[in-house]
């Protein structure tokens, strides 16, 4: 069997775990807590970096920041993780789901600003496979509206737009280090700051409402409950696990660029009415995250899958459309029809396997079958 995905434990990984299980120092905010949020600020230009449980838990921290009054807004795409949307309903927000593009599952900048109203309060851009939204005339909306920007970069780490890297232009950015991830600690996040106004209010978040980091720098003689927040600090044997990844990230990044690579030269040339494929050649700058195949019908979808199940190979297909969720029926009355991109790829998208260490003899047993199943 072909997996869809197979995590990579790098060998400096389990070197820096054997040494944080022999340190005295398992919990959170220890010495390769800091190496990691070093390194993003280094490598990309965050101003401020915190690691988190997930990319779910800083996507809540970035809801608990904004402050959301009642009636007031986010646009978000549909075609999305539920995570996204919780994470503000759970703030007293009023999510507005926008279509993706025609070709690509992310925001349809058109649709997005014929959303904005005087509620609007933020727009939260998600990079579908790390292949970057059109960020130069999304800052041109979150400007001229004065909107604040979230960039949901789960997928995106190493991603660039323009040579800028992604979760650098949004007021707030969130990382996935999720098992699925290009670079993964099992599970993981990341809450990039470039907006400094929130910096002060995140640590506080973070460490359970107090400021228990203020105490720990020695501004205050005690720390106490200030605001409301959770526990996001993940253990330190988790960073370990992370900074590993890391430290090979151009090696993790390279591979799965080459397999991402491999893939379109192949695919791309096989005749068919049946699917067209992901376009992201076209886009300098992405990681390679997600090869997809966007088929004809729900019902060719189905079939290509059961197809290669046959045949050992795992593909499958990825979110549903969150306007036509039933939680979202059941908070919004009003019905959401204007979505149908989002729909399309909900109804006919699957993913190929892909991961940094998958073989070129697997890879040319995907394409083949693609091949045989486009010549019945």
């Amino acid at each position: 069997m072909i997996p869809f995905n197979k995590s990579t434990l790098t060998s400096s990984s389990l070197k820096n775990v054997k040494e944080a299980m022999n340190s005295t120092f398992h919990v959170g905010d220890g010495p390769f807590t800091e190496l990691c949020q070093n390194f993003f600020k280094e490598k990309y230009g965050f101003k401020h970096t915190l690691l988190t449980t997930s990319c779910t838990h800083a996507l809540e921290m970035c809801a608990i920041l904004l402050n959301f009054k009642k009636g007031e807004e986010i646009i978000m795409p549909s075609y999305t993780f539920v995570s996204c949307a919780n994470s503000f309903v759970r703030e007293g927000a009023n999510v507005v789901f926008c279509d993706s593009d025609d070709s690509s599952p992310n925001l349809n900048l058109d649709h997005l600003e014929h959303l904005i109203t005087s509620k609007t309060k933020a727009i939260l851009a998600v990079h579908y496979g790390g292949a970057s939204c059109d960020m130069e005339r999304l800052k041109k909306i979150t400007s001229k509206h004065n909107l604040i920007l979230i960039e949901d970069a789960a997928q995106a780490i190493n991603s660039y737009y323009n040579k800028q890297p992604l979760g650098s232009f949004g007021d707030l950015s969130t990382f996935s280090f999720h098992g699925t991830k290009n670079i993964s600690c099992g599970e993981g996040g990341l809450l990039a700051i470039n907006n400094e106004k929130y910096i002060d209010r995140s640590e506080i978040i973070r460490e359970k409402g107090t400021n228990r980091k203020a105490f720990i720098k020695g501004k205050v003689d005690k720390y106490k409950w200030i605001d409301k927040g959770s526990s996001y600090l993940p253990s330190d044997l988790l960073a370990a696990v992370l900074y590993g990844q890391l430290q090979d990230l151009d090696i993790i990044y390279k591979h799965r660029l080459n397999a991402w690579n491999y893939y379109y030269k192949h695919i791309s040339k096989i005749s068919n009415n049946i699917f067209n494929i992901n376009e992201y050649e076209n886009i300098v700058g992405h990681n390679g995250h997600i090869f997809y195949l966007a088929f004809c019908s729900e019902k060719e979808k189905d079939k290509f899958i059961n197809f290669m199940a046959a045949n050992n190979v795992q593909v499958v297909t990825h979110y549903q459309s969150l306007h036509i969720a039933p939680y979202y029926k059941e908070i919004n009355k009003e019905k959401v029809d204007y979505c149908k991109n989002a729909d399309f790829f909900t109804n006919v998208l699957i993913r190929l396997p892909l991961y940094p260490n998958i073989s070129n003899a697997e890879l040319d047993i995907v394409i083949n079958l693609i091949k045989e199943y486009c010549s019945q």
